[in-house]
């Protein structure tokens, strides 16, 4: 692990899970950058590790150019369904992706300096990568449970940092950050006050926005789409395999996000309006790169007063 320098205030960007709306994170660097505002730590979980990998490459225009220009059947492209293996992707064509755009450099060598989160399946212990390849610290951060296989490293199966850690704070401050600016994709849920886990979650937010080509992959028979269609909308019984996953995702990311970060808070929280993108939406990059950049802007005095500071 790198050794903090406390020559000066460290900024550091902490960019949390959230997978489709991960490609918000692009937006909020791109919009850091327009007004010079360049950290010197960035930690990752899940998709956050993937955008956070790009920038410390130096890759993040390239990666932008690519999401602006997915369509849903570019991505089933990159999906090689599975049914064997702990999740229905294996990842084999990501990680060629991975190789094809991004720079393969060791994370000790990056610069900024770069951290990012996965999981010990079977512990559930945090692992932090801090050393070796950039591109088997985000295959291992980006493998949700139920969708992409876990990677197996070192006698243990790593998945999703985010069931333990979707937005690292604490990563961040051990790699020798002062000043944390965090980017919640959760930030309908974690922002707001509540009463209760369940009680003031706003009403798009019970209703999981589903991907066209999950709905696709996973379709019924038409009387039973037209039925689940209406049942859906009514938040009724019928629930779809996506639904399942992606609302269970968001709920633990929440309750794990708000007690993370009351123990361990942020000096500022950007929270992209990103709720009506579902969980595979990665066609839908220019909306949700554009969020992203809205929501860094409208926080942007705070931020320049806390970079001056």
């Amino acid at each position: 692990m790198q050794k903090p320098d406390r020559d000066h205030p460290k900024l550091g960007l902490v960019l949390g899970a959230g997978a489709a709306k991960g490609w918000a994170h692009i937006g909020v660097l791109q919009a850091l950058e327009q007004h010079g505002i360049k950290p010197d730590i960035v930690c990752g979980c899940s998709s956050g590790a993937l955008v956070g990998a790009s920038y410390v490459t130096g890759h993040l225009n390239t990666l932008a150019e690519l999401v602006e220009i997915l369509t849903w059947r570019r991505v089933l492209g990159y999906l090689d369904f599975t049914w064997s293996g702990g999740g229905l992707i294996k990842g084999r064509s990501i990680v060629k992706f991975f190789e094809n755009n991004l720079e393969d450099i060791a994370i000790e060598n990056a610069s900024p300096v770069f951290g990012a989160v996965a999981a010990d399946l079977h512990s559930g212990r945090e692992t932090w990568f801090t050393r070796g390849s950039i591109i088997d610290a985000v295959r291992a951060s980006i493998a949700l449970p139920g969708l992409l296989t876990p990677l197996r490293m070192r006698d243990r199966w790593l998945v999703d940092g985010s069931l333990v850690n979707p937005i690292p704070v604490s990563l961040c401050r051990a790699l020798g950050a002062d000043i944390i600016i965090g980017v919640s994709l959760n930030g309908d849920l974690v922002s707001h006050p509540q009463r209760g886990l369940l009680e003031e979650i706003p009403a798009p937010m019970l209703q999981t926005a589903q991907s066209s080509w999950l709905r696709w992959r996973t379709r019924r028979p038409d009387h039973e789409a037209q039925a689940g269609s209406r049942v859906n909308n009514a938040g009724s019984d019928r629930l779809t395999y996506a639904g399942v996953i992606g609302q269970s995702l968001l709920v633990t990311q929440d309750f794990i996000s708000r007690i993370r970060l009351a123990a361990d808070p942020v000096d500022i929280l950007i929270a992209p309006a990103v709720s009506h993108i579902g969980i595979m939406d990665f066609h839908k990059g220019g909306e949700t790169i554009e969020a992203g950049r809205r929501a860094t802007l409208d926080a942007m005095a705070m931020i320049l007063a806390a970079v001056r500071k």
